[in-house]
């Protein structure tokens, strides 16, 4: 099969919008969202759902996506639907024009949330074509532009993609990271509710009446005092909301700290436990800085729970390696091999560095293998309570696959065995 091509050619009449290719290919379209131009590495996500969550989702800093289902806006967007206050992958790629939202839980539309939060779309893309190049080629680097006037230097866009340096090297979570330590107790969301524990405060538009779940009504979940809960201290290197609301979920009360805290910084909060969370970019260059205080963290003996940047920078603290992926893994459809039982969970992942596999020292065991390409996707210590996962739990693509992770580290704190 050749591999398919996106030929510099002449504009079509009514394009607004495209895509230039470090390797010069263009590929014309309608632009949508906001005006202007972004580059980054192109990738593809294959997930037929969560198109705001993944937009938002820091880890997808310095990245254009490309999704592989055709129908992205169709469920609109909403205030609840977000990983982070604002999107982070820089703009999106889609075969079909975003339609009017159909969901009763739309607030607006994909077009004005996109033009909102400064990000660009771009429709009418053959998006398997250009999914099979990233595939047989690797994600290369470009730029996507809209112009309502259709008014492209296309000479500038490809000196702006051949410009960008790439990913490799590159330590994102300093841009992502919160500025300041802080706490979360806002637990997940549910049907009727909206968030559980009113912390987290932003407004629910997910029923017409609170505390009424398809028309019956239904009590809260039972919860412990936040006093009472095992404390976590989260380290954040662009983590994911709903991560935090797992852990709350299970059971912790849970302190978010900056990427860059020390180690006398997360010790002075008395954590019963550690987190290492998800973040964009490249492993080793975050782990200028992370790892010297993983390694400190470990020598405490407190239980520590990694998930995929953090699983990344777990196995680099233990003297394991970090290595580019040719295409990356972004998707909800993952199949991952649990080595202890053979059970295979279907997992939500996104990332473009892997751990070496060959590099894991003596005292790191493989726990998870994804079933794709035989990548490492887990492991854990066998001399420290410390693990880790390369995919996303807290994603729910199982739906429920997964959870028992965050009942494992939580339970670890408190003593109890799940």
């Amino acid at each position: 099969m050749a591999e398919p091509e996106f030929p510099h050619a002449p504009m079509p009449e009514g394009a607004t919008g495209v895509l230039v290719l470090a390797n010069g290919e263009v590929a014309w379209g309608r632009g949508f969202g906001a005006e202007g131009a972004a580059v980054g590495e192109v990738c593809f996500h294959t997930a037929m759902t969560g198109y705001q969550e993944i937009m938002t989702d820091p880890s997808f800093a310095g990245q254009i996506i490309t999704f592989t289902f055709p129908h992205i806006g169709n469920v609109g967007a909403n205030p609840d639907d977000v990983e982070a206050d604002n999107p982070h992958a820089l703009g999106m790629i889609v075969r079909e024009d975003p339609t009017a939202p159909s969901n009763f839980r739309a607030m607006e539309n994909l077009d004005g949330w996109m033009k909102r939060h400064t990000r660009i779309g771009l429709a009418g893309i053959d998006t398997r074509a250009l999914t099979r190049r990233i595939r047989s080629g690797g994600a290369p680097n470009g730029v996507v532009a809209h112009s309502p006037t259709g008014d492209f230097d296309l000479d500038a866009l490809l000196k702006m993609a051949r410009g960008w340096p790439g990913l490799e090297g590159m330590d994102l979570a300093k841009d992502v990271t919160r500025e300041t330590h802080g706490t979360w107790a806002g637990g997940i969301w549910r049907l009727g509710f909206g968030y559980d524990e009113a912390s987290d405060t932003r407004p629910s538009t997910s029923s017409g009446r609170a505390g009424e779940e398809n028309g019956v009504r239904a009590e809260p979940v039972e919860a412990r005092a936040p006093q009472n809960r095992p404390h976590v201290v989260a380290i954040d290197y662009g983590s994911k909301f709903n991560i935090f609301r797992n852990l709350v979920q299970a059971g912790a009360k849970v302190s978010v700290v900056p990427a860059s805290a020390t180690y006398d910084e997360i010790m002075a909060l008395n954590p019963d436990g550690i987190f290492l969370s998800n973040g964009p970019g490249d492993p080793a260059a975050t782990g200028d800085y992370a790892v010297p205080v993983i390694r400190q963290l470990l020598e405490t003996g407190k239980p520590l729970f990694g998930i995929c940047l953090g699983h990344q920078l777990l196995a680099l603290a233990v003297g394991a390696r970090t290595t580019k992926m040719f295409q990356g893994h972004r998707g909800a459809n993952h199949p991952v091999k649990r080595v202890q039982d053979g059970a295979v969970e279907i997992t939500s992942m996104n990332h473009g560095f892997a751990v070496e596999r060959d590099s894991l020292p003596a005292n790191a065991r493989e726990t998870h293998v994804s079933l794709f390409d035989g990548s490492n996707a887990g492991l854990e210590l066998t001399d420290r309570p410390a693990f880790s996962v390369q995919y996303h739990p807290e994603a729910s693509p199982g739906p429920q696959d997964s959870f028992y992770l965050f009942e494992r580290f939580v339970g670890a704190l408190t003593g109890v065995v799940r």
